[in-house]
Order: structure tokens, then sequence, then C-alpha cells
């Protein structure tokens, strides 16, 4: 609570002004999560079609759009906010512990950026996150469980079998013509490089 008016007012346009950039900076990262675990073969391959003339994922756009606004309709924004930060903390968690392993089982992969001090920086990102996850609201964690058991049922009669992985596929869409180069970025080890960043 701010006591002054002045500052009360500031504080409440900022979050005005902000709110809408991160709704829509993490309903264009989810599309994209999306599209590639579509074009995996993890979601139905239809979510993974590319827009003829925008060259852009709209099926899956659409379709995470539609569940948005439902959600948003029918809850408020505080909801909402919990019930996103659960798995986004998730996931920084484990991108902070994939990081590491990563450093030791691949030490001389290419990178275009290193964090320094990783072994101090990750597991201290890893205890944030969990205390901030413990701190959530009750229901936003019970939610957030059960999203993920959903999610693993769906994996294991889904996903699991139509995966490439699974069905030995070892086509690269990032090796296609059309497809933009990685720039600068290095591929995951054993991939392919794209052909815009062969010399």
């Amino acid at each position: 609570e701010v006591s002054n008016p002045l500052f009360g007012n500031l504080v409440g346009l900022a979050a005005a002004i902000a709110l809408p950039s991160v709704v829509l900076l993490m309903m264009y990262g989810q599309t994209r999560v999306f599209f590639v675990m579509a074009r995996d073969g993890l979601l139905p391959d239809r979510l993974s079609a590319v827009h003829p003339k925008f060259k852009t994922p709209y099926v899956v756009t659409i379709v995470t759009g539609i569940f948005v606004a439902i959600a948003a309709a029918f809850l408020p924004v505080g909801t909402l906010a919990d019930y996103s930060n659960a798995g986004t903390l998730f996931a920084f968690a484990a991108v902070s512990l994939g990081v590491m392993i990563l450093r030791k089982k691949d030490p001389n992969r290419p990178r275009p950026f290193k964090t320094p001090a990783i072994y101090i920086l990750a597991p201290l990102a890893i205890i944030g996150c969990v205390l901030l996850f413990v701190n959530l609201n009750t229901e936003s964690k019970l939610l957030f469980v059960s999203w993920t058991i959903l999610g693993l049922i769906f994996y294991f009669l889904y996903g699991y079998r139509h995966s490439h992985v699974a069905r030995g596929v070892t086509e690269v869409p990032e090796l296609a013509a059309d497809a933009p180069g990685s720039i600068g970025v290095a591929p995951m080890p054993g991939a392919p490089v794209p052909p815009q960043d062969r010399d």
C-alpha cells in the first residue's frame, strides 16, 4: 500500500503499462513452445502449421489466444498471475539446473554467452524459485501439480509414441532452405549446423 496518492498513481500507471507487455510476451513465448513441441511430434502436427504469407505459426497462435481469452474473461488478473507464476518459477529452476548439467556433460560446447560463477548463481536461482513457489497460495500450487500430471498423462498417451525421437526421425527443420540462421547460437551437441551458418 502506498500512502502518497502521487506515488500510488505512478505505481498504478506503471503496472497498467507493464501488464499488457508482460502478457503479450508470455503469449508469444508460449505459442513458440507449443509450435516447437508440435513440430517435434509431441503435440498434433496441425499446430505446427506456418502461415504461407506471414511465416508465423498461426494455428497454435489462434488456439493459444482463444484459451487465454477464455481465462481472462472468467478469472481475476491476480489469480491468473499466480497461476502463471507457478509454471514460470518451475521453468526457471529447470533451466538453471539444465545449464549446470550442460557445463559438466558438454564443457566444450560453443557458447555465445556464458553465465559467470554458474555454480553459485544457478543454485541461488533455484533456491529463489523454490522459495517463491512455496510462498504462492495453495490453489496455485495445486493447479500446477494438476496440470503437470495432466501433461505427463498426455505425454505418455500421445507424445511419447508420436515424438520424432521415439520414431527415429532425424530431419532437422532448421536445415530447411527457408529456415532462418541461428544468429550465432550453437546447435545442440551432435546436431547438424544450419546451412546459413556454414562457412
